[in-house]
């Protein structure tokens, strides 16, 4: 069949990959879910700013505008990638989930649409990101119909939550913002996981984001060293959000919540307290059942690549957790990584 290269998913991942097929004179497609390009942060919480500054949050061919030292907000660089994809033209098809992915006779692929129509494709590039559902645990049966539950995808803003105790489970970036954020208005258990580093958020008057490039740790790879260690950690910039700091505003800090039972939350170091809303941000899972090619999942079902490049000959990743080092996951990696993608796909069918 003629080449015609499907992506699935209009986030930064998509549209870097869309960038570089362009350039390379490839015919593809974006097909995409939400109603609008940048909806993937739209949906997210309202206070949420980017984890690094506009100098590194950018994808190739267009500068994201302002301060270059400060972090843009959810909906600027929602706007912004909303605004790329129509500046580059990029062929996005919005509203339109693909609920199955299979191989033909050939070696091409169908991507089955959830409104019933086929597109076939002879390669397939998947950028739907890792940030697709928000982990709950089984402990969320355990709290009773008087407690509220939220995730790190329908949490909004303080105005949603009721008068009483709420507790964050999870001490990640997003765990973190949030308690902060909720303090103000009521009382907030944070509760923590294994201990965590934080980096500075500056050093010598530079973004910790800035050191970090120039020594080349965001671009070692994750069986090196430096790249097992930073994975490990699984550190983020201190931007006043140290446990120190969060206890400071009256946030109480917690060890792991190990049990719950009608509204009270136990946790592992034998304490108990009364809660009225349980927030969970405990990290966030992939949705792998639309892809219909069993050589293309491991056996828990997760998507399986190497640097990007699946065993299926085809299939390639973007946008992948330490595809191939720490900048893979972020907006700074996206650009670089989408082109070596398409530097592979143009390879192999050589």
């Amino acid at each position: 069949m003629e080449r015609h290269v499907l992506v699935i998913g209009a986030g930064q991942a998509g549209l870097a990959a869309g960038y570089h097929l362009r350039a390379a004179g490839v015919p593809f497609q974006i097909v995409d879910s939400h109603r609008r390009v940048g909806d993937n942060w739209r949906t997210r919480y309202d206070s949420l700013t980017l984890f690094t500054p506009r100098q590194f949050s950018a994808l190739p061919g267009l500068e994201l505008a302002g301060n270059r030292e400060l972090y843009a907000t959810r909906d600027e660089f929602a706007d912004y990638l909303e605004s790329y994809a129509a500046r580059l033209r990029l062929p996005v098809t919005l509203g339109r989930q693909v609920t199955r992915l299979s191989k033909t006779d050939g070696e091409s692929f169908e991507a089955q649409l959830d409104d019933g129509r086929i597109i076939v494709a002879s390669e397939v590039i998947v950028a739907t990101g890792a940030f697709q559902r928000a982990v709950v645990p089984e402990l969320t049966h355990r709290f009773g119909d008087g407690v509220l539950q939220l995730t790190t995808e329908t949490y909004r803003n303080p105005n949603q939550l009721p008068d009483g105790p709420v507790l964050v489970v999870g001490d990640g970036a997003s765990g973190r913002d949030i308690a902060a954020e909720v303090r103000p208005f009521q009382p907030v258990l944070l509760a923590a996981g294994r201990s965590r580093k934080l980096f500075p958020e500056r050093v010598l008057g530079k973004s910790i984001w800035w050191w970090l490039n120039l020594l080349g740790v965001l671009s070692a790879p994750p069986e090196s060293r430096i790249g097992s260690k930073l994975k490990r950690s699984d550190a983020f910039p201190d931007r006043d959000r140290s446990t120190e700091s969060l206890a400071s505003r009256g946030i109480r800090i917690l060890p792991r919540l190990t049990e719950a039972s009608g509204r009270v939350a136990q946790f592992a170091d034998a304490t108990s307290a009364d809660i009225r809303t349980v927030i969970w941000a405990v990290g966030y899972q992939d949705d792998t059942s639309w892809l219909d090619i069993a050589e293309a999942k491991g056996p828990d079902g997760a998507f399986l690549h190497e640097a990007g490049i699946s065993p299926v000959k085809g299939i390639y990743f973007v946008g992948r957790p330490w595809q191939r080092n720490r900048a893979s996951a972020l907006i700074m990696g996206a650009g670089s990584d989408a082109e070596l993608i398409v530097q592979r796909l143009l390879s192999d069918r050589e």
